[in-house]
């Protein structure tokens, strides 16, 4: 018989509009790794977030170590052992690693805080796990990478053996993914329990013993992940034939749309993170830029947009110099921006579905009346219609609030948007981070697809078969600047990785 550390039998939790789970049962072993694999909204966080305590079931049992328990809040769940590695992270940045480790458990010496004991204590469950964190380092100082460690650590220095992730991976750079899977092997030799919410099904097939699935709020079933290929647990998730590479036809590019023109930009701690960067993105092609994160990608996707201004240096749409146009003007001249940060950048999560997909043209018709007044009936209208053709999963529609999304969803709305915005240039950064093997595939064709109606695309992606997969031409960028500019099929995956670690390119060069 089956030693199970977790037994959640028939979970059943709705929301307004939607069931997010649909009679679950999940069951996981001592001792292993189980990755809770399904789409974006197919209610793996709400699952989650039940048996850390954040939501109460509406139906079903939870029983830990064969005992039937009530977990009414996360200090319930963490008194049973469970911690919870959150999507995003829940630290306060301007407190050091330990005291966002030791926030609500605080441990005291003569009425003091005892920092020293608690940062000793960090810094041996650091070692041991070979998380390699500076106890003393202020989170505003540190790497999203050691940012997520922290949360880790939080789990460990509350003794819990039952590790919930979500979606662990989704802001992180492929280094850092590959130091997260060796810290997941290393808990569970600890004697750890994992679960893992993921949609990518490489780190599934990693370090996952088994795989249970869900589809659309509902149970699909458990699998052996030595049993199966990813394309059986993409049609698992999906409920259809995914393809992971897209089909496309060969690039006709036409006329140069943007031109940047030796540009320099800071970043937000006043030092150069582009220098002197010159680029050509032509009508009808994908200009993807290849490199590991902070290497400028996010200041040089400022300086096109206008989030932050240019040092020296023109950029040019059609040949007209858009270098001192505000946010607005460039979004009028027609360039389009998919954020990378979709939260910060992309969205207001308090307003609704429809007032999201109209925040860059509420003021023209026919979402404004009078010059003052909002069309609602207009911007419901739009936005229904781009739930329909996007396939966004929004229990009330319209009216649901982008923040009770899930992130892919959320993911959706952002890109349905500026698709129909239908700019000239659209810069497209991360797109599918986050998202699951269906919204990816959906996703990239709609890429493909204004590449084909003439639109020039800049494509920013830390994921290399991303990047391999979709792009024309590819830029290497490092330390702020152009390392080599390829054809597709002009260079390999390695190739590009070594430039990527700063390595410019002698022979072959394509401009």
């Amino acid at each position: 018989m089956d030693n199970y550390a977790i037994e959640m039998l028939g979970i059943t939790k709705t929301f307004p509009g939607v069931v997010a789970n649909d009679n679950v049962t999940l069951r996981v072993k001592e001792n292993e790794v189980l990755a809770l694999l399904g789409e974006n909204g197919a209610g793996k966080s709400t699952l989650m977030s039940i048996l850390f305590g954040s939501y109460d079931p509406d139906a079903g049992i939870i029983k830990i170590r064969g005992k039937e328990v009530k977990i009414k809040d996360p200090n319930a769940a963490t008194a049973l052992g469970i911690g919870m590695v959150h999507q995003h992270f829940k630290l306060v940045h301007n407190y050091t690693v330990t005291e966002n480790i030791v926030l609500g458990i605080e441990s005291t010496k003569y009425g003091f805080l005892d920092i020293k004991t608690a940062e000793k204590r960090v810094e041996e469950l650091s070692n041991k796990y070979g998380l390699m964190v500076n106890p003393k380092a202020k989170i505003e100082d540190i790497t999203v990478g050691m940012q997520q460690r922290v949360e880790i650590l939080k789990t460990l220095y509350r003794n819990a053996d039952i590790i919930i992730f979500d979606e662990p991976t989704a802001v992180l750079t492929p280094q850092e993914i590959d130091e997260l899977m060796d810290i997941i092997r290393r808990l569970k030799a600890e004697g750890k329990t994992i679960i893992l919410i993921t949609h990518k099904l490489k780190e599934i097939k990693a370090v996952a013993e088994r795989c249970t699935v869900l589809r659309r709020g509902k149970y699909i079933g458990t699998v052996n992940v030595s049993d199966v290929s990813e394309q059986d647990m993409a049609e698992m998730m999906v409920g259809r034939a995914v393809k992971f590479e897209i089909d496309k036809e060969p690039a006709k590019p036409g006329d140069v749309v943007l031109s940047i023109q030796n540009i320099s930009v800071k970043n937000s701690r006043d030092q150069m993170a582009v220098k002197d960067l010159s680029l050509d993105i032509r009508a009808g092609e994908v200009v993807g830029i290849a490199g590991v994160d902070g290497n400028g990608q996010s200041e040089l996707i400022f300086g096109i947009t206008g989030m932050s201004p240019l040092e020296s240096g023109k950029i040019y749409l059609h040949g007209k110099d858009i270098s001192n146009y505000s946010i607005r003007k460039r979004i009028e001249a027609g360039v389009g921006h998919i954020p990378e940060d979709r939260r910060k950048h992309g969205l207001v999560s308090e307003f609704t579905v429809a007032e999201n997909v109209v925040l860059k043209n509420y003021y023209k018709k026919p979402y404004t009346m009078k010059g003052c007044l909002l069309n609602i009936p207009e911007m419901n209208k739009k936005a229904e219609q781009l739930i329909s053709d996007f396939d966004i999963r929004a229990g009330e529609g319209a009216l649901t609030k982008v923040g009770s999304m899930s992130g892919g969803n959320q993911q959706k709305v952002i890109i349905a948007r500026e698709i129909e915005l239908s700019p000239e240039v659209l810069i497209v950064a991360q797109p599918t981070r986050g998202l699951d093997v269906g919204a990816i595939e959906y996703i990239r064709k709609r890429i493909i697809a204004e590449r084909d109606k003439g639109k020039a695309i800049l494509l920013i992606s830390f994921e290399l078969d991303e990047i391999m997969n979709l792009c024309d031409r590819i830029a290497t960028i490092s330390k702020g600047t152009i390392v080599g500019i390829f054809n597709e099929g002009e260079v390999t995956e390695r190739e590009i990785g070594i430039m990527m670690a700063g390595s410019k390119h002698k022979e072959g060069e394509v401009k």
